[in-house]
């Protein structure tokens, strides 16, 4: 029966006649226009028939398709397509499985063609907005085709590039219609993740191949411009974009996975430019995700080559810097954290020569000129990211990164041998390093805030350490944190100038909070500046550095009482010179007086007292026409001209205290004060350091030993407290605190130059003394109670108390029960 209405015309159903009708007999005729419209009318009008509809089209076109008529399969298509723009009633679902049925047929076929026929109908259906919802679809199907699409190695590359860019636009369709449809098939999963992202990033790879093969863009019309790279980073972009907080990981993962598996960390080009796309794609609160995801990868790869990590060190310093400008969020310490960890990983690597510490058959042979570019990589990245932060997390980081820095300590004890000193010094020198970048910039207006105690302790003490690159790092951080104006290129070279006002100094007045600051810190300062001059392995590098921190302090932190102490230090690095008790080479002695000359002619001009500037000139002028081996300009240069007959320096050539201090007194400072000599004080970092002698730590045991001895002179008594009593302390305080710093240099002094028997005996008979007191102190403390029973008397008639014991006694009568 259904046969022979098949084979009538008239019998068949209305549907089929419509869709019949809009076929024509030609097919290069097109579609049948008046006919389309009577079908899309019909559909409207009848849309419980829209299902049969769709079957019917799809029927036809399966049969086209293997009868290899192309043309009636274009039309098929148009068809459905009109038919879906039209058509938003409730039964339309079951018309679009029919339509997504035939678009699979299409992707299914070897035809470029079809499938980029199949591509566009399927792209159009995407940007549908559905009136009903859709509980069974799946697209399962289109994502791997249209990833394969998006990998074809079509032998014609104009037809390759055709098929990748409709597979990358058909991926944009499957986004499209699910990312934000909760009850489509969650597109977020890695299922469908781990293959749009790698194929969108395969494209992305292959864009300097595409650019190098396309014709020049004044030859290329406007529609060829775009190509598969472009088309590809625009559906990233969207991707991303769309992105949730919860779908982020699985958005990353595929990409570190690509570079992982392609070793695309090694250039690092395209890699940093990936994740420069997903940091711009994404939601700004979301960038500190990516960093997460960065910095588990990096661990996750910690023993890999260090060419792949510093390609992860580098991706992630772009990506910081981009997330800085929106919200970190906690992950700050965390990333420092981690490429710190980092950075030791890779000096244990670098002195073992193998990731397991031990080599064996099968270990990987690590260069050490490899992990050093690594490391270069992990501070550049730290000190890119700490510029971008504010003030108050730099300072956290600041302390963060000078807690790891490993110091010898009475409770935290370094490693010792050979490979633990090694390993100890390159931590110190990368962290040091790392602390500089982070300072580089560091503007703060309140020292005590920039340069806290514990962290000023802490750096401090490692410039008493004896490597000398250390040391000048510390030098160059406390220039970096004391430089607030942008001072400090301006004192690179040292030199005597005549006129410093071409410098174009930036001044201003030392604050409150500075000056709070140098009255707590200023000493400490002081000591360490004058103990560094002193070292004997200091080179130019290290003169212009602490002369930069000399004139820094000068122009930052200086009041009345500053630049006194300063030109106090000053003379005293003079008088290091011109003693040598240090017996420091020529060179360093002629730079210390170059030193000198250089930051008193700084200071003096600063100052502006008219004779104080007179007489440093004359001494300059003096030393230019006969000691030219005691002014930077000849010191101070590639091939420094030295004299090696500095002991028979003549007093003309030196600056003199007391000029100095009868000057600058006839200007209102304190002349008493600087008619003192500069003697640093000696604290317990000195018994710490490795570059303290043994005489020098027993000469600070004996001081503290002469002050609680015993042949002091016992106090006398408390005076009276009146309005004169206090004035004279306050009058005196600096007097007398000097007078204990002179007489503890003489304690020193005394115990450095001594021959040996003199401090022998010495020692000696302040033991027994000592032990001759200890006696009699036991003895009136052991000594037991008297006896109730009376006294006997001694040998030699003297009433000795005599202890009886209780047992032994006769208590009277009295007393017995």
């Amino acid at each position: 029966m259904y046969g022979v209405c098949g084979c009538c015309g008239a019998l068949r159903p209305r549907y089929k006649r419509l869709v019949d009708n809009i076929f024509p007999e030609d097919p290069e005729d097109g579609l049948v226009k008046t006919n389309m419209e009577k079908l899309t009318f019909y559909a409207l009008s009848a849309p419980e028939k829209l299902d049969r509809i769709g079957a019917y089209l799809s029927e036809r076109l399966i049969r086209d398709v293997g009868r290899h008529r192309y043309g009636y399969v274009c039309i098929a298509m148009e068809a459905l397509d009109q038919l879906l723009m039209a058509c938003h009633c409730q039964s339309i679902n079951l018309f679009v499985e029919s339509f997504l049925k035939m678009v699979a047929k299409l992707l299914e076929s070897e035809k470029p063609n079809l499938q980029i026929l199949g591509t566009n109908s399927f792209v159009k259906f995407a940007n549908i907005e559905e009136d009903t919802p859709s509980y069974h679809r799946s697209y399962d199907f289109f994502v791997s085709r249209f990833s394969e699409m998006c990998h074809s190695s079509h032998d014609d590359l104009e037809i390759k590039t055709k098929i990748r860019m409709s597979g990358i636009k058909g991926l944009q369709g499957v986004v499209r219609k699910t990312v934000n449809d909760e009850l489509q098939a969650n597109i977020w999963d890695p299922q469908h993740m781990d293959k749009i992202v790698p194929s969108l990033l395969f494209n992305l790879q292959h864009v300097e191949e595409a650019e190098s093969r396309s014709p020049s863009p004044l030859q290329a019309p406007e529609k060829e411009k775009e190509n598969p790279a472009e088309l590809a980073e625009r559906c990233l972009r969207e991707l991303l974009g769309r992105a949730a907080f919860g779908n982020i990981k699985n958005a990353i993962k595929p990409v570190l996975i690509h570079l992982d598996n392609h070793s695309l960390w090694e250039p690092k080009v395209f890699a940093i430019r990936c994740f420069k796309i997903i940091m711009y794609s994404i939601q700004p609160q979301h960038s500190h995700l990516v960093i997460q995801q960065l910095l588990s990868h990096l661990d996750a790869n910690s023993r890999s080559a260090a060419t792949v990590r510093a390609g992860i060190v580098e991706v992630l310093s772009e990506a910081a810097v981009i997330a800085a400008t929106g919200s970190v969020g906690p992950t700050v310490l965390e990333m420092f954290n981690t490429l710190l960890r980092q950075l030791r990983l890779s000096i244990d690597y670098a002195l073992t020569g193998s990731y397991d510490g031990a080599m064996s058959l099968g270990t990987k042979i690590i260069k050490e000129h490899e992990e050093r570019m690594f490391q270069e990589a992990v501070i550049k990245t730290i000190g890119s990211f700490a510029s971008t932060l504010p003030t108050y997390q730099r300072s956290e980081v600041i302390l963060f990164i000078m807690s790891k820095v490993p110091l010898p300590s009475l409770h935290h004890p370094i490693e010792t041998g050979r490979t633990g000193e090694n390993r100890n010094r390159l931590t110190q020198i990368m962290l040091l390093k790392s602390l500089l970048q982070v300072s580089t910039g560091f503007q703060c207006n309140n020292m005590m805030s920039a340069l806290p105690s514990n962290f000023l302790d802490r750096l401090l003490s490692t410039a008493l350490m004896e490597d000398a690159e250390i040391r000048l790092f510390v030098l160059e951080i406390l220039i970096s944190f004391i430089d607030r104006h942008g001072n400090r290129h301006k004192f690179s070279t040292i030199s005597t100038l005549s006129d410093i006002s071409v410098l174009k100094l930036k001044v201003d007045k030392c604050s409150r909070q500075d000056t709070v600051f140098m009255k707590k810190h200023s000493q400490q300062l002081y000591r360490h500046i004058y103990l560094s001059c002193k070292e004997d392995t200091n080179i130019q590098k290290h003169y212009e550095a602490l002369y930069g921190l000399l004139a820094l302090i000068s122009i930052e932190l200086a009041n009345e009482e500053v630049v006194v102490d300063l030109i106090r230090l000053v003379l005293a690095v003079q008088d290091v010179a011109q003693v040598n008790e240090e017996n420091l080479p020529t060179y360093n002695r002629c730079a210390l007086y170059a030193l000198g000359a250089a930051y008193l002619n700084l200071i003096s001009q600063l100052t502006t007292v008219p004779a104080f500037c007179q007489h440093i000139h004359e001494v300059i002028e003096t030393r230019k026409k006969e000691a030219p081996y005691m002014l930077p300009e000849d010191v101070f240069v590639e091939r420094p001209r030295l004299s090696q007959n500095l002991d028979s320096v003549v007093i003309d050539f030196l600056f003199r205290q007391s000029k100095i201090s009868e000057v600058l007194g006839g200007s209102g400072y304190n002349s008493d004060r600087l008619c003192l000599p500069y003697i640093p004080q000696l604290t317990d970092e000195d018994r710490l350091s490795k570059r303290k002698s043994i005489g020098e730590t027993i000469s600070l045991q004996v001081e503290v030993e002469s002050r609680n001895s015993p042949e002091k002179e016992e106090r006398v008594p408390a005076e009276e407290i009146t309005y004169e009593t206090l004035k004279k302390a306050i009058v005196d305080s600096v007097a007398v605190e000097e007078q204990e710093r002179e007489r503890r240099r003489q304690v020193v002094e005394k115990f450095q130059k001594a021959p040996f028997e003199e401090i022998a005996a010495h020692c000696g008979a302040r033991a027994s003394l000592l032990q001759s007191k200890l006696n009699q102190i036991f003895e009136i403390t052991i000594r037991p109670p008297p006896s109730p029973s009376g006294t006997i008397t001694a040998a030699y008639g003297q009433p000795q108390n005599h202890s009886i014991p209780v047992y032994e006694m006769k208590f009277p009568d009295l007393c017995v029960y």
